[in-house]
Order: C-alpha cells, then structure tokens, then sequence
C-alpha cells in the first residue's frame, strides 16, 4: 500500500513563491509517475505539473516559466518550486502517484494524497 504526505501549501502575495513536496512511502512500483493536481470543479482536478520515474517532466501551459517539478528518487519525494504565483494559482493542490506499463501507460489505481491548500492574495 502505498501513501503520500503533502506538506507546503499556504499564504502567499501574488508574485510570491512556495514550494509544495510530497513524500511517497509503502509499496511503489519502479514504473510510475508522480505530480501535481488543482482541483477546479467538484469533481476534477487538472495537471498543473508531473514526473516520470525516468525524469520526464510535463507541465500545463498555465504554469510553464513559472512552476518546476523535480524529484528525489531516493527519498521518493517530488517537489513543486512555484514563483511569481497569481491569483489564479489558488486551490488545493493535491499529489498523485500513478503506477504505470514500461510504455507509460497507467495501470492500476493511482493513489493521491491529503491535499494542500495554496491561496495567493492579490
């Protein structure tokens, strides 16, 4: 089973930076990615950012320049540097790992964690 724990979320001023991580523990596939949700409607949540196990990065167009995702593959912990953050950027956040084939394809559940809430004041 496996578990993720989000801390970083917070106050920010629009312009302002923060930095989220997410700590993933329990039983991970070597194949997978983990990266970064906003939920924006009752029901869903879009990709701000996410990283393959191998390093490949993707992110939503609203947020390239700004965000970068890295990860530490030895503490199974993926980051997201946020700066020059905007109103807009306000929600929670919540990580998401998704085990997935050798072709990157996700397979079985993806786990997700607590969420964090991100506000940025104009």
């Amino acid at each position: 089973q496996v578990q993720l724990v989000e801390s970083g979320g917070g106050l920010v001023q629009a312009g302002g930076s923060l930095t989220l991580s997410c700590a993933a523990s329990g039983s991970i596939r070597n194949r997978n990615y983990m990266g970064w949700y906003r939920q924006t409607t009752e029901k869903q949540r879009d990709m701000v950012a996410r990283i393959s196990a191998e390093g490949i990065i993707a992110y939503a167009d609203s947020v390239k320049g700004r965000f970068t995702i890295s990860k530490d593959n030895a503490r199974n912990t993926v980051y997201l540097h946020m700066t020059r953050l905007e109103s807009e950027d306000t929600g929670v956040y919540y990580c998401k790992l998704q085990p997935t084939t050798a072709s990157a394809t996700p397979i079985f559940d993806a786990v997700w964690g607590q969420g964090t809430q991100v506000t940025v004041s104009s």
